[in-house]
Formats: structure tokens, sequence, C-alpha cells
């Protein structure tokens, strides 16, 4: 089953085990120390949205995708009257054209990681990079090798899968292993890389 067909499924069974009631502290984190000003932003794999949502509130420019139509319906239903910067899409970020591109920052938490093969996670690279404007920012929020595989965990990359995947279309500015940000008393390792599109 591809990615697509897997993610539409698991949402039509209620299976959201990476789904977040607040937004994740290692984006807030990024944004604000930084610091990555307000602009035209791409959440790719965006789910209910609670990161767009943030985003937004943060005076952002949001586009924000996803596969899924019920993660679309829900994003939208929790979506504040007032945001009206954050727009969202149900599209496959990989293949189809994604509204407003380029844009000066993309946000993806799990989506790069989805891909298994080290053929796929340079396609999606390569996809952001044509997606960005020049000197354009992506933070990627990645499962972790570092910790043992989980029933319903992320899948786990090494650091090297991301730059193997990244480097030709990016250069790294920070890799640091950290833990998703969301309310398990034990979250899920996680690398948070932040990477400056290269000329």
């Amino acid at each position: 089953m591809n990615i697509v067909k897997r993610f539409k499924n698991h949402y039509r069974k209620g299976f959201m085990p990476w789904v977040h009631k607040n937004p994740d502290f290692n984006l807030v984190k990024v944004v604000e120390e930084w610091p990555i000003k307000p602009c035209k932003t791409l959440e790719m794999g965006c789910g209910t949205g609670v990161d767009a949502l943030w985003l937004a509130s943060q005076n952002f420019d949001v586009t924000a995708c996803d596969v899924s139509e019920i993660a679309i319906r829900m994003a939208e239903n929790n979506q504040p009257e007032k945001f009206k910067s954050c727009h969202f899409h149900i599209l496959d970020c990989l293949t189809d054209i994604i509204p407003g591109s380029p844009f000066e920052f993309i946000f993806d938490r799990g989506y790069f990681h989805s891909y298994k093969t080290k053929k796929g996670r340079r396609e999606v690279a390569e996809k952001i990079a044509d997606l960005l404007e020049p000197h354009g920012l992506w933070l990627s929020v990645s499962g972790s090798f570092d910790a043992p595989e989980r029933d319903t965990g992320p899948p786990r990359l090494r650091a090297k899968d991301i730059v193997d995947a990244v480097e030709e279309h990016f250069r790294i500015l920070s890799l640091k292993a950290t833990h998703f940000g969301n309310e398990e008393e034990e979250p899920a390792r996680a690398w948070v890389c932040l990477l400056r599109k290269r000329q």
C-alpha cells in the first residue's frame, strides 16, 4: 500500500497517534529563537492543522496540505474565524501543484520520515527545494533511531539518512536530537533539522 492510501486509511479508521492538541514545541522554539519572521509558509502533511494554525496565529501566511479529506475537514473545524491567513488543501504534496508556491518557509512534522526509502526521501527533498524561494528555509521533525521501535511510533531515521537525502539541495543549519512535542508521557525521540536551500 502506498503512502497516500495508508494515511487515508488511518484517518478513516480513526488511527491517528501523531495527532497533538498543542503546537509542537520544536516548531515554536525554532521560530522564536532562530528567529523565523512571519512569511509565506507551507506545512506539508498538516494533519488536523494544529501547527499550521499556530503559525497563522503568529502572522504567518500559511498554506497547509494533507492527502486526507478527513484530516483537512478536522483542521478547518479547528480554525478560528480570525485566522484567515491559513489556507487548507486536500492534495498530495509530492505530486500535485501546490497553490501559492514558491514559499519562504516550509515545515513538516512527520512528512519527510514517511518515505522509507533513500530514493523517496531524496524525491521529497528535491520537491521541497523546488517549492522554496532562493535561500528559503525548511524545518523538519522526523522520528529518530536513537530509541527502540514502538508499536505506534513514527518511522525512525538515522542522522545519515537525513544528510544523504537533503545535502544535494540544502545546507544543514542545525540537526538536533530531541523528542516530538505532544501530550504523551514519553514522546517518541525525534530529529529536528533546519535547512536552507542551496543556490
